[in-house]
């Protein structure tokens, strides 16, 4: 293996697989590696794209299936707690074991819960589909995120950006996908989205492919397939520390993500009276709003380090969130747009902070952060659900306008070698 220091980094190595020349090392970098980078993020598009059918599609079954909103936030936890308990585990296999087709069978599963999903007569069959679906996402994640980070060049922050814009578009095309082809004509029309997951089937297996050639030619073993591994360490109390300092912020992110991706349309409804297909259009300017923010977070972290990012993608939200519950329809519309922009560009910066507090982990780290965006997500669905019965829609996004101070936890974080 050979080791590459970064310029004005000295205490940090990046750990490139061995090559014959500078100019094989340009080439890698500069090649096939950019088109892998391209391929999973668009391979996490589609993933993310056929997952957002779930909640874009909650009034259409609350109508249908006669649902609370307690009964709709089940729904998403069933999803989101199958999506994050088995991602810790797959990464933590993958560290010592890669699985380059698990990518492509992962895929096969959400393929399976979405066409489940658009035949479902009953309630448990719902939590079944959502269930499938969480599966093939939890064998997804953990090993598409090692990817991107084996393809980084370097550029790790830059890697997980694009890996993540992928997804979050994804996720903001799901809801305008579902306003044009499932809410005009039924829970059927679900069926047509099983088309994204056979398209990211071919691609996954063109990455597994490469991924597979990439670990036989750089002659990896378990300890040498992190790309990036970090050689020094902190004391175990400041890592742990941090650790739950992280998990913190991403609690903070992900309720709030989860009250506007599970309950913004119902909020629009309920408090302004707007059609289902214009509050999905809101929605999707929301998520599209996530999805463009995402691509920041990861170059700024490589620049001037993740914790600056940190600090500014979970504690700007603030001034915004607060106001959103007290505006008419027009500004919650605009305040949207600033709070998927700021909020979006945490989770990189996150992750890549966490895989440089503990080196050497990238498939556990990705997967323990993974499974829990998921597992926030679904219990915060659950939890503003059941407040919502209780109380009101109006009063969860008052209630989830003061998430974003929990960033004020970022002062803890201990400061890790090479950060700016």
């Amino acid at each position: 293996m050979k080791i590459d220091h970064c310029p004005g980094r000295g205490h940090t190595e990046k750990m490139q697989p061995r090559l014959s020349s500078p100019q094989a090392t340009t080439k890698q970098r500069s090649g096939p590696v950019v088109a892998v980078l391209l391929a999973v993020s668009f391979a996490h598009l589609l993933n993310d794209t056929v997952q957002a059918v779930i909640p874009a599609i909650y009034p259409l079954l609350k109508e249908s299936f006669q649902l609370s909103f307690g009964q709709v936030g089940l729904i998403t936890l069933t999803f989101q707690l199958t999506a994050s308990i088995l991602q810790p585990i797959v990464g933590l296999y993958a560290d010592h074991r890669p699985v380059p087709f698990s990518l492509a069978s992962g895929m096969g599963v959400t393929l399976c819960g979405l066409i489940l999903l658009s035949v479902a007569g009953s309630y448990a069959l719902l939590l079944i589909a959502a269930a499938l679906v969480g599966l093939g996402s939890s064998i997804f994640h953990p090993e598409a995120s090692r990817v991107a980070r084996l393809a980084s060049g370097g550029k790790h922050g830059l890697a997980q950006s694009l890996f993540q814009v992928g997804g979050n578009a994804g996720t903001s095309f799901g809801p305008l996908l579902a306003a044009i082809i499932v809410v005009p004509y039924g829970q059927a029309n679900i069926g047509w989205f099983t088309l994204a997951a056979f398209v990211g089937i071919i691609v996954l297996v063109w990455i597994g492919r490469w991924y597979q050639q990439r670990l036989a030619g750089s002659q990896m073993t378990t300890s040498g397939a992190q790309s990036g591994a970090i050689r020094w360490t902190l004391p175990r109390r400041q890592i742990a520390g941090g650790v739950l300092v992280l998990i913190a912020l991403v609690f903070s992110k992900y309720f709030y993500l989860a009250s506007m991706a599970s309950y913004y349309t119902f909020y629009l409804i309920h408090k302004f009276d707007t059609s289902i297909q214009l509050a999905q259009i809101f929605l999707f300017i929301f998520l599209f709003s996530v999805a463009v923010g995402t691509i920041i977070g990861g170059p700024v972290g490589d620049r001037f380090g993740r914790k600056v990012v940190i600090w500014i993608s979970i504690l700007g939200v603030a001034p915004f969130s607060l106001l959103l519950p007290h505006v008419g329809l027009f500004w919650v519309g605009v305040l949207s747009v600033p709070i998927g922009l700021v909020l979006a560009s945490a989770f990189s910066a996150i992750l890549v902070y966490a895989q440089e507090l503990i080196p050497g982990k990238v498939g556990l780290v990705a997967g323990l952060f993974f499974g829990l965006a998921f597992g926030m997500g679904g219990i915060a669905s659950a939890l503003l659900g059941e407040i919502a019965d209780r109380t009101s829609i109006e009063f969860v996004f008052l209630l989830c306008s003061f998430l974003p101070l929990i960033g004020l936890l970022t002062y803890f974080l201990p400061k890790v070698p090479g950060e700016p």
